[in-house]
């Protein structure tokens, strides 16, 4: 099967490279770099041992993406292209809104052109808000959420739904009518499948590639890292009011890697099958910031500097998943637990203090 990654020199994206290259798939990468490295991909290659075609190039670009989908004409895209950070939505929100949705039209108006029929969505369990109590199910009501990254999530996951039905409807018509689809209609019905997952940590086993975010982290393993190799002076803890065991928010931490394994299992499965399928990638055990500092403190093998602050805009208190469908569906299930998470994210950070600059 091939495969082409949007936003695929990022965090996860280089890892779920890996993965599907394991898998024995190939893969094809297209990024702008504007929250990345072109290093990640070279790591991928010595990794894998095997080639990753790159390109460079702004997903909301159509007059490129078309160029790029025509001649690689992959079996399967995985859609992970997008601003990505809560805090930086709430500040920034026009920019995440015109990014992230623009990317995913420009991305189904180019399939449908070019007869590709079958995406795997990046999307959060921030679309679940915070009226739900966990573990959230699939079927949780969705749309209450906090922040305007989360909002990007769940509008990006409707455009998907609608499309995938549009197409259905389309070719059930032009199947009874006899007739052939036009450029701007679907030849083939639409797979989607909209992985809602939740805390992505941790780092390749190798240490060759790992989180490295631009600038300031705006999530908590990246920060806890670069404190822990001293980039840092200290973490700042946002809250220790809610009403958890120790008053800081509770997460469901996946490690990267069983992420990205779980993205080969949701590529294969959307080969094989029709319509929208919605699944949560998580762990389903959740653990608090002050916990993942303690473990991290433990991997490095001295105390990670922290202190206290006020709540942060947009942040819930409990999120972790109820991961049942995904083993069921995709038998797929995480295996790696947080000690393994702490160590493979020390281990990449001990070894490229700076990320991926050298």
């Amino acid at each position: 099967m091939k495969t082409l990654l949007t936003g695929g020199a990022g965090y996860i994206g280089s890892h779920t490279a890996v993965a599907m290259v394991d898998a024995g798939h190939d893969v094809a990468v297209v990024d702008n770099f504007a929250n990345s490295s072109a290093e990640a991909i070279a790591r991928v290659e010595k990794i894998t041992g095997k080639k990753v075609a790159l390109y460079e190039a702004d997903v909301a670009d159509k007059e490129r993406m078309m160029e790029i989908l025509k001649t690689e004409m992959p079996d399967c895209i995985i859609h992970f292209a997008g601003l990505k950070a809560v805090g930086e939505s709430v500040a920034m929100p026009v920019e995440y809104y015109r990014n992230n949705i623009d990317t995913t039209l420009t991305l189904l108006e180019c399939m449908r052109e070019l007869g590709l029929t079958n995406i795997v969505f990046s999307s959060s369990a921030t679309v679940y808000g915070e009226d739900n109590v966990p573990p959230f199910t699939e079927d949780a009501p969705k749309g209450m959420c906090t922040n305007p990254y989360g909002w990007t999530k769940w509008m990006q996951e409707q455009m998907l739904t609608d499309a995938a039905k549009a197409s259905k409807a389309e070719c059930d018509r032009l199947k009874a009518t006899g007739k052939e689809a036009g450029a701007n209609e679907w030849k083939a019905p639409l797979s989607v499948v909209l992985l809602r997952y939740f805390n992505p940590v941790g780092a390749h086993e190798s240490g060759l590639i790992g989180e490295d975010p631009q600038g300031i982290p705006n999530n908590l393993m990246p920060y806890i890292s670069q404190v822990a190799v001293g980039r840092r002076d200290h973490l700042t803890v946002f809250g220790d009011d809610y009403d958890t065991p120790d008053g800081t928010c509770r997460r469901d931490y996946i490690h990267v890697m069983d992420l990205a394994e779980g993205h080969v299992k949701a590529a294969e499965y959307a080969v094989e099958n029709k319509g929208t399928e919605v699944i949560n990638l998580g762990t389903g055990s959740p653990y608090s910031v002050l916990e993942m500092v303690e473990a991290f403190g433990r991997a490095c093998g001295h105390a990670v500097a922290y202190e206290i602050g006020a709540r942060r805009a947009g942040d819930v208190q409990d999120s972790w998943a109820d991961a049942e469908k995904a083993k069921a569906v995709l038998g797929w299930q995480a295996s790696r637990g947080i000690d393994e998470i702490c160590r493979d994210a020390w281990n990449w950070q001990s070894h490229n203090p700076q990320g991926y600059k050298k």
